[in-house]
């Protein structure tokens, strides 16, 4: 990882730079590096980027839940004593975002969604019956990229990792039935803040018409795309990505 891991109180998180707060929200299966283009990038141009590491697989089974994490986020949010944020998630990261924005919009300036839970649910947490096997996993996490080499060895790792320990298999099954419990077709129209939504055309995970579907009911939304891109366009077209987000920013005045 490109930056230092900071612990405070019972939170670790990176902070980089200094300006407008963009909390970036990481998915299911992400590391934090997972972001490390954005974080350079951002920091540069008068951002102060942070990166919470969620508490996916250390609250109880109980609160093991999108709701959960959101609300986790909003306490986090308080204590950094920030004010207004830009929230940026990918995947689950991205539902999580969806669903602060929904329980506390006065705290969100501005919403970007990548790859997002929240509509539709396929891979997330469904298929690991032969999580033993390495070469299953390894195609597994290949398939969420349209260039498998993105899935490095470091990657394919922590996913085999993951799935192989019993508590976090079992969270992570938990979670997939939580996006499910919070579907938020129903909400997104009641939501009024800016919204950008950057999708990979060749997404498997949170196919395209997934995205179509939150730019038809979010009011006020934008949606890009990156060809050639699967479920982490900020991983796999990190350049092409950095440069829609940063005109839409500066066109939505964030």
């Amino acid at each position: 990882m490109a930056h230092r891991l900071k612990k405070e109180k019972s939170y670790s998180y990176i902070e980089v730079g200094e300006g407008t707060p963009i909390i970036v929200l990481h998915g299911l299966m992400g590391g934090l590096s997972n972001f490390d283009s954005v974080t350079n990038y951002f920091s540069q141009k008068g951002y102060r980027v942070i990166i919470p590491e969620l508490p996916i697989y250390s609250m109880s089974l109980l609160k093991t839940n999108v709701k959960s994490f959101a609300k986790y986020l909003h306490d986090f949010i308080e204590f950094k004593e920030l004010d207004e944020v830009i929230l940026l998630g990918n995947s689950l990261g991205g539902h999580i975002g969806l669903y602060h924005t929904k329980l506390y919009p006065k705290k969100v300036k501005g919403l970007i969604i990548t790859g997002s839970s929240g509509l539709y649910e396929s891979a997330m947490g469904g298929g690991y019956t032969k999580r033993s096997d390495y070469e299953v996993i390894k195609k597994k996490a290949q398939d969420v990229f349209y260039d498998p080499e993105v899935a490095t060895k470091e990657i394919v790792d922590e996913v085999y990792e993951t799935v192989n320990d019993r508590n976090k298999l079992i969270k992570t099954l938990a979670i997939a039935k939580s996006a499910i419990r919070h579907n938020m077709a129903k909400d997104l129209p009641n939501m009024k803040t800016p919204t950008c939504i950057i999708w990979g055309k060749n997404d498997t995970v949170t196919p395209p018409e997934v995205a179509v579907e939150f730019d038809e009911l979010l009011p006020d939304s934008e949606l890009f795309w990156i060809d050639k891109c699967g479920h982490a366009a900020m991983m796999e077209h990190p350049d092409e990505f950095n440069t829609i987000l940063d005109s839409w920013l500066t066109k939505r005045g964030l």
